[in-house]
């Protein structure tokens, strides 16, 4: 398969979940995946939409969409985060769906993949109506929702805190206690420690195996992050005390360069008094968000939202690696300038499974009433991603092509294997 045939491929496609489907035939391709197991991965096994109506502050009657769709169950039940933003859509949630699919399988965990969400905005509504929200839309999916079933976690707009009215909810339908129903819940509520670092931790892990690659030493490069929330203050933060210089940081509001290197722990510590953004930030030259994607560094890392990297952004990045933080940063388009320039792209379904690595290690702990130590947890977790890393990196070389297919590759190989063993009725 050329890179043009890819690029044309995608090109035909605009949705979300297209754009998935046009990787995932290039890799179908070159790995032969048969035909029978390619359109099963091409249907998502179930579509949730239900209306959740909710009294709101002021008397009033709201009624909101909620989502929830199950791309596939072959390798377990399926997992993954809720989102609550005004353009969450049904194309988004099942684009999203199949990636955890695929995320899941890469990372070698007993899961599928599934997505959901709330078309709302979170941060126009009170705690109050946030939790009736949650309550609601938990009730209206209490049959799809299940420790076994389908297992959300926190996603873009959601945190530890809609987990726990999550697990409360549908402990009162079900009438029993369930921490495994999601993840990514306060660690006081069956959490697990080292969760909230779990995505920035993966990220790090997979750009010191890059380096490794590359025969560069950490103490010799240098790196730019785009997104200063949760994943990319992690992911900066880690990287640094592992020796990179991280030279450019931003988020939505602002962004910043300084060529000497960021203070990180200042700009830790900034977030903390300014409402968690980096407007206002003094560590360094404030500087349009695209220059950052195309500043002078070794390392990119995308952390922020998707489609950033566009092809005519491609053409201008300067960085010989790039992890990608965020899901799908990168666009299809944009993948065949970055193979033709030798960049090396660490693709969101192996670069940003730690997080849920680490709610799979949550889930355990669950099951089993007994719970580990942050240092376990990051052993575990480090182990794991540096063997998918492996795995990924070695398709990517037995298969003559990109290690984000190589991910898809790896994620086939998989599934494949499961949906073969399990047979068909």
């Amino acid at each position: 398969m050329t890179t043009k045939t890819n690029t044309a491929t995608a090109e035909q496609h605009e949705s979300m979940f297209d754009a998935v489907l046009a990787r995932l035939d290039v890799a179908a391709k070159i790995y032969g995946l048969s035909d029978d197991v390619a359109n099963i991965l091409r249907n998502p096994q179930k579509q949730v939409k239900v209306s959740i109506p909710v009294m709101m502050d002021n008397g009033k009657l709201e009624v909101f969409e909620g989502f929830r769709t199950i791309h596939s169950t072959i390798l377990g039940p399926s997992k993954g985060g809720i989102r609550y933003a005004m353009d969450v859509n049904d194309d988004e949630v099942k684009a999203l769906s199949a990636w955890m699919s695929f995320k899941c399988a890469v990372a070698n965990l007993p899961y599928g993949g599934g997505k959901g969400g709330i078309k709302c905005d979170p941060r126009k509504m009170s705690v109050g109506e946030l939790e009736r929200l949650t309550k609601a839309y938990t009730t209206a999916m209490a049959d799809v929702f299940g420790p076994t079933k389908d297992i959300p976690a926190p996603d873009m707009g959601t945190s530890g805190r809609e987990m726990a009215w999550l697990v409360d909810a549908y402990n009162k339908v079900h009438r029993g206690n369930f921490p495994g129903v999601t993840t990514g819940k306060p660690v006081g509520l069956g959490g697990s420690l080292g969760r909230d670092a779990a995505t920035g931790r993966g990220v790090m892990v997979s750009t010191l195996a890059a380096l490794k690659k590359m025969n560069l030493e950490a103490k010799n490069v240098t790196a730019a992050v785009q997104g200063f929330g949760n994943v990319g203050s992690h992911t900066a933060r880690l990287l640094n005390e592992q020796g990179i210089k991280i030279c450019a940081i931003g988020d939505h509001t602002a962004t910043f360069w300084n060529e000497k290197g960021i203070d990180i722990k200042a700009a830790l510590e900034f977030v903390k008094t300014s409402g968690g953004v980096l407007k206002g930030f003094t560590g360094g030259v404030e500087i349009k968000s695209n220059e950052l994607l195309t500043s002078k560094v070794d390392v990119l890392v995308p952390a922020a939202l998707q489609n950033v990297i566009t092809e005519e952004v491609a053409h201008g990045i300067q960085a010989k690696l790039i992890v990608e933080g965020a899901n799908g940063p990168t666009t299809a388009e944009a993948d065949h300038i970055l193979q033709e320039k030798g960049i090396i792209v660490v693709p969101d379904i192996l670069a940003n499974g730690g997080g849920v690595t680490v709610s799979y290690f949550e889930w355990v702990q669950n099951n089993y009433g007994y719970y580990w130590s942050e240092e376990e947890v990051n052993t575990k977790h480090d182990a794991s991603m540096e063997s998918a890393f492996e795995h990924v990196w070695n398709n990517g070389q037995k298969y003559k092509t990109t290690m984000r297919i190589g991910a898809y590759i790896t994620a086939l190989q998989k599934i494949e294997l499961g949906i073969k063993a399990k047979g068909n009725y």
